[in-house]
């Protein structure tokens, strides 16, 4: 069976800072018809940075759409035209002061491909230099620097349930010793 929707029909409902909102109207596989709701995102990059000791850095911050606090890997946006390794490596230093010599791509994922186009570059940062951070006007970070095995824990006691996050993590417990 061709699983393919074809859109007849689009209309934009939104166009932000952020995101654009469509509205597509869509020809289904079986002949019907259906209409689908699109976030379109330019993209983004997350940043799992391990330092020499073995330490994860991690990034507490509000989600305004949990109202609530979450602990995450480093991550941002892409800015129009900007390349994704570029955009890991400044993302780390403004939110972390880090600065990364080795950056390995993980993987590339969609969070919500049922409404939305978001990809999310997914990194490994090593061979970490401390600088300083510089955080958005808007942007308000608590820094977290934990052990494999803590963030293990963590991950296991449901305190990180972040997307890219876990599978940030279930990457280095997957590919890194982790006895400390």
């Amino acid at each position: 069976m061709n699983l393919y929707e074809k859109t007849t029909n689009k209309k934009s409902i939104y166009k932000g800072k952020i995101i654009d909102l469509e509205v597509h109207e869509v020809d289904l596989p079986n002949g019907e018809s259906s209409t689908r709701e699109i976030v379109l995102h330019n993209g983004a990059v997350a940043v799992c940075a391990l330092t020499s000791e073995n330490k994860i850095v991690l990034v507490e911050q509000f989600r305004k759409p949990l109202d609530n606090t979450m602990l995450e890997i480093p991550a941002g946006k892409l800015e129009i035209g900007e390349e994704r390794e570029e955009a890991a490596k400044r993302e780390l230093e403004e939110e972390t002061g880090y600065k990364a010599k080795e950056l390995t791509l993980i993987t590339d994922m969609y969070g919500s491909p049922g409404f939305t186009n978001e990809k999310i570059s997914i990194y490994l940062a090593t061979e970490l230099l401390k600088g300083e951070k510089q955080l958005d006007e808007d942007e308000f970070i608590e820094l977290h620097e934990l052990s494999i095995n803590k963030a293990q824990e963590k991950l296991k006691n449901n305190e990180i349930n972040d997307a890219k996050t876990i599978i940030a993590l279930q990457y280095l417990l997957l590919n890194y010793n982790h006895s400390n």
